[in-house]
C-alpha cells in the first residue's frame, strides 16, 4: 500500500504541475525548464525510496529462506534479519546465504550491460588494431600469440605440481587432525599431544606447501603465468588448510570439556567440498542452489578465457611497445613520471580484468558447479568514498580470513584496546604475501607493491576513512586507485626488461636487493 501511495502521490504532483502550463502568462517553454529540475527531483526520490524499500524486502526474504534452511542456534532472529552488511554478529563467525553476484544483478539493467559491451567493443578495437599492424609490417596475418605461449610455458610441470599440492592438502590435514581428535579425549597428556600434532601442521603449512611448491618454480624456471598459477594455489591451499584446522579444533575441544560421548569430526567428503568450494571459511554445510546451470559455467568459462586474450592485446599494444627499449634509457625524473602516466590506462584495463575474470567468472562458474549458493565474493567496491570500505568490498573472500583469523584472532590474545595494533598486522600480512607473489613470479625482489600498501596504503585508511561521505571523495579514491596501478605496471615492467637486458654472471646478495632498473642503462 505504501508504494501505491507513493506513485499516487507523484502522479499528483506531477498533474497539478501540468496544469499549471496552462495558466497565462510566460511562455510553456519557459515554464517546462522551470518545473523540470524540480520535477526530476522527485522522480528520483520515489525511484530512490522504491529500491530501498525493494533491497530490504529482498534481503529480509533471503535471510528468513538461510534461517529456515541451515539454522544458526546461536543466533537470534533479530541478528539474522539484519541488512546491515549482512554480517553474524562479532562474537559469532560468518553467516553464509544464499545470494546472487552484484554484477549479475547489475547486468539485468541495461545502462549497466552497455558499459559491458563497451569494454567487449576495446577488445574487438584492440584485435584489429593487431592484425592491422601485423598485416602492414609483416604483409600477413600473424596470429602466433607468442606472449600466452611464453607466459603459460611448461605447463605439465604445473599441473603435476598442483596435483601434488592439492593431494597433499587433501590427505595431511585431515589426517593429522583426525588422529589428534580421536585420541585427544583419552589423552593424559593433551598439552604436549596437540603441541606435537600442532608442529607437525605447521612444519606441513610451511615446507610442504610453503618451500616445495616455491622451490619447483625457481628451479625449473617457470614462466610468470605459470608460477602464478603455483603460488596463488599455493597461498589459497595455505589458507584452506588453516581454516578446516581453526574452525574444527575450538569444537573438538568444547566437546572434549564437556566430556562428550560424540567427537564432532567433519566428514572427508565435506573437506573435499571445501577445497573446491570458492570460500576460505570453512563450514560444515553451506546454502546449495537446487540445480546447475551447465549454461552459466560454459559463458563463465568463456568470458575468463575472452579476459585472457584481452590481457594479452593490452599488453602487446599498450605495454611492450614502449618499455621494450626503455632499459636503453636513462633513469630519471622525467622518464619516471611519463612512463607512470603512460601506464595508467593499461594498469587500469588489467586491474578490471583480475577482478572480472577471477572474482566474478572463476569464482561464480566453480559456485555454480558446486551449487554453492552464496555468491557475495564481492561488494559495490567502485562506490567507496574510503579506503577503508575498498578494503572491505574489494575481495571479500580474502576479506573475511584475514578478519576472523587475522584481525579478530589478535584481539582475543592481546585485547580489544589494539585495534590500530591488529589492522597494521593485518596490512603487514596482507602486503608481505602479495610482494611474495609478485617476487616469485617475476623472479626478482622489487617491493614497489609492499611499499604502496604499507604507506599509501595505511595513510589513505586512516585519512579517507568510512566518515568520508559525498562523490569527492569517490573521485579522490578512483585517482589514487588509477595512479597506483601505473605506478605498478611501469615500475615493475621497467625491472623485468632490465632483468632480460642487464643479467649479471655473478650477483651478490645485495644486486638480488637492489632494482636492475636504477643503474642498467649503464651496461649497454
Amino acid at each position: 500500500m505504501s508504494n501505491l501511495d507513493g506513485d499516487k502521490g507523484m502522479e499528483k504532483d506531477v498533474f497539478k504541475k501540468s496544469v499549471q502550463l496552462k495558466t497565462p502568462g510566460k511562455n510553456n517553454w519557459e515554464k517546462i525548464s522551470e518545473l523540470k529540475p524540480a520535477f526530476m527531483k522527485e522522480v528520483d526520490s520515489h525511484f530512490t525510496e522504491f529500491v530501498n524499500r525493494l533491497i530490504a524486502k529482498s534481503v529480509l526474504l533471503e535471510s528468513s529462506t538461510a534461517t529456515s534452511t541451515f539454522p544458526v542456534a546461536t543466533c537470534s532472529e533479530r541478528d539474522l534479519h539484519k541488512p546491515k552488511g549482512l554480517r553474524a554478529p562479532p562474537e559469532h563467525g560468518k553467516l553464509f546465504i544464499a545470494r546472487r553476484s552484484l554484477l549479475d544483478e547489475l547486468f539485468e539493467v541495461n545502462h549497466i550491460r552497455t558499459i559491458y559491451h563497451m569494454f567487449i567493443a576495446l577488445l574487438i578495437l584492440f584485435i584489429l588494431s593487431t592484425l592491422v599492424v601485423d598485416f602492414i609490417d609483416e604483409g600477413r596475418l600473424v596470429l602466433e600469440f607468442d606472449l600466452l605461449v611464453f607466459a603459460f610455458g611448461k605447463f605439465p610441470v604445473v599441473v603435476s605440481t598442483w596435483l601434488c599440492m592439492f593431494l597433499s592438502t587433501f590427505i595431511l590435514p585431515y589426517g593429522l587432525f583426525l588422529q589428534w581428535a580421536q585420541g585427544h579425549c583419552c589423552s593424559s597428556h593433551r598439552k604436549i599431544r596437540s603441541l606435537f600434532f600442532g608442529m607437525l601442521f605447521m612444519l606441513f603449512q610451511s615446507i610442504g606447501l610453503g618451500f616445495g611448491p616455491t622451490y619447483v618454480a625457481v628451479s625449473y624456471a617457470l614462466p610468470p603465468a605459470s608460477r602464478f598459477v603455483i603460488i596463488l594455489e599455493q597461498v589459497r591451499l595455505i589458507m584452506k588448510a588453516y581454516s578446516f584446522i581453526r574452525e574444527n579444533v575450538p569444537r573438538v575441544l568444547s566437546s572434549a570439556k564437556e566430556k562428550s560421548s560424540t567427537i564432532p569430526v567433519p566428514q572427508v567428503t565435506q573437506y573435499l567440498y571445501f577445497l573446491f568450494a570458492p570460500t576460505l571459511i570453512y563450514r560444515d554445510n553451506y546454502p546449495r542452489n537446487p540445480m546447475i546451470r551447465w549454461g552459466y559455467v560454459a559463458t563463465k568459462f568463456a568470458q575468463v578465457i575472452g579476459s585472457l586474450f584481452y590481457a594479452y592485446y593490452i599488453f602487446v599494444r599498450l605495454c611492450i611497445p614502449p618499455f621494450r627499449n626503455i632499459s636503453q634509457e636513462p633513469f630519471n625524473l622525467r622518464g619516471l613520471v611519463l612512463c607512470i602516466f603512460n601506464s595508467i590506462l593499461p594498469g587500469v584495463l588489467i586491474l578490471f580484468l583480475v577482478f572480472f575474470a577471477f572474482l566474478h567468472c572463476w569464482l561464480n562458474a566453480f559456485a555454480e558447479m558446486l551449487r554453492f549458493a552464496d555468491r557475495m565474493f564481492y561488494k559495490d567496491w567502485w562506490n567507496s568514498t574510503s579506503y577503508a570500505n575498498y578494503y572491505r568490498t574489494w575481495n571479500v573472500v580474502v576479506h573475511d580470513w584475514l578478519y576472523y583469523y587475522a584481525y579478530r584472532d589478535f584481539l582475543w590474545f592481546f585485547g580489544k584496546k589494539f585495534k590500530a595494533a591488529a589492522m597494521l598486522s593485518v596490512f603487514a600480512v596482507s602486503a608481505a604475501v602479495h610482494e611474495y607473489v609478485l617476487g616469485v613470479c617475476f623472479g626478482y625482489f622489487y617491493p614497489v607493491l609492499f611499499c604502496l600498501f604499507m604507506c599509501f596504503g595505511m595513510v589513505f585508511n586512516f585519512i579517507l576513512n568510512d566518515r568520508r561521505k559525498g562523490p569527492i571523495w569517490n573521485v579522490i579514491m578512483w585517482t589514487s586507485l588509477f595512479l597506483g596501478q601505473g605506478v605498478i605496471i611501469c615500475l615493475y615492467s621497467q625491472e623485468w626488461y632490465a632483468h632480460q637486458y642487464c643479467p649479471l654472471e655473478n650477483p651478490t646478495f645485495l644486486d638480488y636487493v637492489k632494482p636492475r632498473s636504477w643503474d642498467c642503462h649503464i651496461q649497454i
